[in-house]
């Protein structure tokens, strides 16, 4: 996942064929049993206070650090579609996460496109984004995975 002449500037996007079709792949992300499960860097877990996957619908939760530490988040999902999911994270470090599905040969081609307020953000954030974001599609395989 990195920055290049063709994106603006404020973007990061990486992505990912997922072996599997994408219904199996979209109810990885719109079931909060499973979402909770998968969601995050490697190590972390989460604690979901409300999730409802719905354009519009709000997400509260608390991501658990391997060392203990807590970090509370807040999110509205902005659009939810068989090929789509936009998530607008309104916490600290602000951010739009725009997730493309595509049915191709071999499975699902997942995009993900995280779109921060500017460069300097992006920038500041993006050594640790960048790895985390590849952990994150690294957990989300494993679960999807597991049916």
């Amino acid at each position: 996942m990195k920055p290049s002449a063709e994106l603006p500037a404020t973007d990061l996007v990486t992505s990912r064929l997922i072996p599997f079709r994408r219904t199996r792949v979209l109810s990885a992300f719109l079931d909060p049993s499973r979402l909770a499960r998968w969601w995050g860097p490697a190590g972390f877990t989460n604690e979901f206070e409300v999730c409802e996957p719905t354009a519009g619908g709000l997400w509260k939760f608390t991501m658990i650090g391997p060392d203990g530490a807590r970090y509370a988040n807040e999110c509205r999902f902005v659009a939810v579609g068989l090929e789509s999911i936009v998530i607008r994270h309104v916490s600290e470090e602000p951010f739009v996460l725009a997730i493309q599905l595509a049915d191709v040969e071999g499975g699902t081609e997942l995009t993900w496109r995280q779109s921060f307020e500017t460069a300097e953000m992006r920038r500041r954030v993006e050594s640790v984004v960048i790895p985390s974001n590849e952990q994150n599609l690294d957990r989300l395989v494993q679960e999807v995975g597991r049916g």
